[in-house]
This record gives C-alpha cells, sequence and structure tokens, in this order.
C-alpha cells in the first residue's frame, strides 16, 4: 500500500476526474482497466485474517431463514415466527425470508431492470447522474465518494418511492413499470415485517407502522462490475445501515457477509428469498434490543452482481420528526442509552461521517 501514498499520487484529483466521467466504476470496466485504481483500494482490517470460511466456529453458524407461510393463518404459526423474528433481530440483526408473497416473476423482472439501467449507454444514464439527493431519481457511484476513506467498486441509482413517489414518466424508462410494482410489493411486506417487530417487542402490531416507521422508502439498485483484482478493493465497504430496517434482493452471485461473533459470515443468496436486516434507526428506538449489524460486500472476478435494497426511512426527504428510545420498553434497570434525533439529523451525520468503519450511533449515546 506504500505506492497509495507516493508523491505522485492526489487522491482528491483522483476522486474528481473519475466522478466527472459520471460512468461510474461500470465505466473502468467497460474501457479495459486491468488494475483498481488506488482511489478503490480498501483498508486493511484485522478481522480479515479471521475468515468464517478457515475456521471450525464459523463453519458451524447457521444464517436465519425464516418462513413466513401461515402469518396470517393462527395464533400458533404467527407466535413461531414472532420468536424467530426476535431472536434474529437481537442475536443477527439480520435474517432471510421465504414464502414473503412477492412473486418470483417481479423479483426477476426487478433485477432485469437494474441490469437494464445500467447497462445502457451512458448517455441516457447521465440525465439522472447527480450528487443532490432532494431529487426523486440519483444515480451515481458511491454516495460518499468524498468522505469515505475508501471507494467502493459499486455504481448505484437510488430512487425515492415514498412518501412522495415520482411521477412515472420521472422515472427511468428502463425500469419504470417493475419499480412501481415492485415498491408496492415490498411496502406490503415492509409493514407485515413492522407488525412482527412490534409484536416481537411486545408491543401492538401497529406501534412502529404508527411511529411513521414505513412512511419513507428508497429502491437502491446496485451493480457490482467485475473486478480485476478483487483482494485490492470491495464492492461495499463494511457499515451499518441508517435507516429503520433494509429488505435486499440479491443475485445468485452472492458476496454479502455479516459480521456476526467477530467474523465474516456469508449471507447465502437463496433463489426466491429476501435478507431482511435491522438499521441504525431501529437499534436506536429499541434502546439496543434489535442490533444494526456491520456488513459488507466483496467484489468478485465476475459479474456483474446486481442487488436491490428497499430502505425503510425518509432519509432523502427526512421529516423533522424525533425519535428516541420506545417508552414502553424502557425501565429503571434499562434507562434510555441514545438522545432523541430527527431522521434529517442522523442521515446528515451518516452521509457526511461516510463509510468508516465506525457506527454512527456513536454519536446519539448518552
Amino acid at each position: 500500500m506504500d505506492s497509495a501514498i507516493n508523491s505522485g499520487y492526489c487522491r482528491t484529483s483522483e476522486l474528481k476526474a473519475f466522478d466527472e466521467t459520471k460512468a461510474g466504476v461500470k465505466g473502468l470496466v467497460d474501457g479495459g482497466i486491468i488494475k483498481v485504481p488506488r482511489i478503490f483500494y480498501r483498508l486493511p482490517d484485522d478481522l480479515d485474517k479471521i475468515s468464517c470460511a478457515e475456521t471450525d466456529v464459523g463453519a458451524s453458524f447457521t444464517f436465519p431463514v425464516i418462513d413466513l407461510e401461515g402469518v396470517d393463518k393462527g395464533s400458533i404459526s404467527r407466535k413461531e415466527i414472532i420468536d424467530k423474528v426476535r431472536n434474529a433481530s437481537e442475536d443477527w440483526g439480520f435474517f432471510e425470508v421465504v414464502n414473503h408473497g412477492i412473486p418470483a416473476t417481479v423479483l426477476e423482472e426487478m433485477m432485469d431492470g437494474v441490469f437494464r439501467f445500467f447497462e445502457q449507454v451512458i448517455d441516457i444514464k447521465k440525465e439522472f447522474f447527480s450528487r443532490d439527493y432532494t431529487q426523486k431519481v440519483v444515480y451515481n457511484s458511491n454516495f460518499d465518494l468524498y468522505s469515505s476513506p475508501s471507494a467502493n467498486w459499486r455504481d448505484t441509482v437510488f430512487v425515492q418511492m415514498a412518501p412522495d413517489p415520482p411521477k412515472p414518466e420521472e422515472l427511468p424508462a428502463a425500469c419504470r413499470d417493475v419499480l412501481m410494482e415492485y415498491s408496492k410489493e415490498a411496502m406490503k411486506l415492509g409493514n407485515l415485517l413492522l407488525e412482527l417487530f412490534s409484536e416481537a417487542l411486545g408491543l401492538n402490531p401497529n406501534h412502529l407502522k404508527d411511529m411513521d416507521c414505513s412512511e419513507g422508502l428508497v429502491i437502491l439498485g446496485h451493480y457490482y462490475p467485475p473486478c480485476p483484482q478483487p483482494e485490492l478493493t470491495l464492492g461495499s465497504s463494511k457499515h451499518a445501515d441508517s435507516d429503520f430496517f433494509t429488505v435486499l434482493l440479491q443475485d445468485h452471485i452472492g458476496g454479502l457477509q455479516v459480521l456476526h461473533q467477530n467474523q465474516w459470515i456469508d449471507v447465502p443468496p437463496t433463489p426466491g428469498a429476501l435478507v431482511v436486516n435491522i438499521g441504525d434507526l431501529l437499534q436506536l428506538i429499541t434502546n439496543d434490543k434489535f442490533i444494526s449489524v456491520e456488513h459488507r460486500v466483496v467484489a468478485n472476478r465476475v459479474g456483474p452482481r446486481i442487488s436491490v435494497a428497499s430502505f425503510f426511512s425518509t432519509t432523502l426527504k427526512p421529516t423533522s420528526r424525533l425519535y428516541g428510545p420506545i417508552k414502553e420498553l424502557l425501565s429503571e434497570g434499562n434507562p434510555a442509552k441514545y438522545r432523541e434525533t430527527s431522521v434529517r439529523e442522523y442521515s446528515d451525520h451518516f452521509k457526511t461521517k461516510g463509510i468508516d468503519g465506525t457506527s454512527a450511533l456513536l454519536k446519539f449515546k448518552l
């Protein structure tokens, strides 16, 4: 890594030059690049010395998979599902759901739509290029390009679908119809998950929904091009999500890893399954009962890898509502661990800080 700090290297200039192409990482790959530029060099992580694939302990972990079949068919089935949601949210901060109600055809078309968007000629994509997240549709590479210590091998299209969805004509033609359909399905699933989270906390099923935890929905289509030197960079650096919770659709390539008991555990790309993870804001309002866990995406020589993340938060259009630990969860023995904050304050801090390997929650600790 010594070469990354030699006198001929100006990181700021290289970041600006990369950004101004508006072609993203895909543009580098399409240009035939065979070496990863230094702006993408990953930071060393001591945890990489402990790979789950190399230890007997890691091999013993089974990533939680929750079957939602029967969630509305009786109290016994629902109670079993709620128990699994509680355990996974407390121990892992992550789980997969199957039989979630979103048709396989819609999942496939959503992935295809993201693929079509990124495979368009650059001039069409440039129409959506921006770093102004007040816009309904934003395409760029690395939301924190200028603030994070290491750029990621990934391009993204952000679409704000709630509370104020774009007009159909404002959406990219390559994925317009499926974005509208998928966001409706994702919102239905999101509201069901909020019921399950609420009941898992011992609250009324509508408690979290009534707190507007599903008011905002941002769909992020990620495109991870094949990488010539995957050992030098990451598709996404170690981070926790800044929302209430995330629902992720990923393709067959894999690469998502969760930090569990100080080890990186692979999240299996199960056909038809969706990955659910707790975000920082849900950890904050549950007073650490549910955990927002660090995760990352490794780079790969094959690709592109496609994933679609549904972020439940008004992150791109924050409201002034204040969120603090839920009073019903507090007691003399379990006092509030966080001060109140607004989604705007939290998301501004998260964006300014960038993905730097530290938790954004630390700023809000009491």
